[in-house]
């Protein structure tokens, strides 16, 4: 990898550092030559610090270690992308992003449809909507439905009309992560798992 330390005048090239499994973005460092090449050596993420002076494990101190995954380097040489397994928070403040962000998986319009099925369940009682009369009926009305949407999704896949299909897949995944909500969990919960099979 033809990184192009020479660019800046300092030898330093910005390090994105981003986490493997829920891709955000954990923190900024920078790497010289040395740097780099301890990192490859001890798949431990090491830094130049400016402040410092001299290189930078991160953990040497706290033990929260940046476990390197693999790397890649940007279209102009000068910029690398680091992709770790971070053990415990990343900032030295305490936080697991140097944003003070949460390092959660985000599954984009699935999360956003998990807090608002949250929502509903935290307010049922006042709430005016399905969602909300579901959580008042109980776990085995909400386990019903799911029985009665997975019930149409086999029968639709037995026939060749693909809207009627993807629209009873889209009812039973709806009512199923209703069902987590209900049983105290989040999809996250299933992928960990899921991923935990594949090891």
């Amino acid at each position: 990898m033809n990184i192009d330390f020479s660019k800046y005048t300092d030898g330093l090239v910005p390090a994105i550092i981003q986490d493997y499994e829920t891709k955000n973005v954990l923190m900024l460092g920078y790497m010289n030559q040395e740097a780099f090449t301890k990192t490859i050596e001890t798949n431990k993420v090491t830094f130049f610090s400016r402040s410092k002076n001299r290189l930078w494990t991160k953990g040497e101190e706290s033990g929260n270690f940046l476990n390197l995954i693999n790397y890649a380097l940007d279209c102009d040489k000068d910029t690398l992308l680091i992709k770790v397994n971070p053990v415990g928070p990343t900032c030295h403040k305490g936080s697991y992003t140097c944003w003070n962000e949460n390092n959660k998986q985000d599954y984009g319009f699935l999360s956003k449809l998990e807090k608002i099925i949250n929502n509903r369940k935290n307010n049922a009682s006042t709430e005016k909507s399905y969602v909300a009369s579901l959580f008042e009926k109980g776990i085995n009305k909400i386990a019903q439905k799911v029985g009665e949407e997975a019930f149409e999704v086999v029968i639709e896949a037995k026939d060749n009309n693909k809207e009627l299909f993807l629209n009873e897949s889209a009812d039973l995944l709806f009512h199923y992560l209703i069902l987590l909500q209900a049983k105290e969990f989040e999809l996250d919960d299933v992928v960990k798992l899921l991923k935990e099979r594949t090891d």
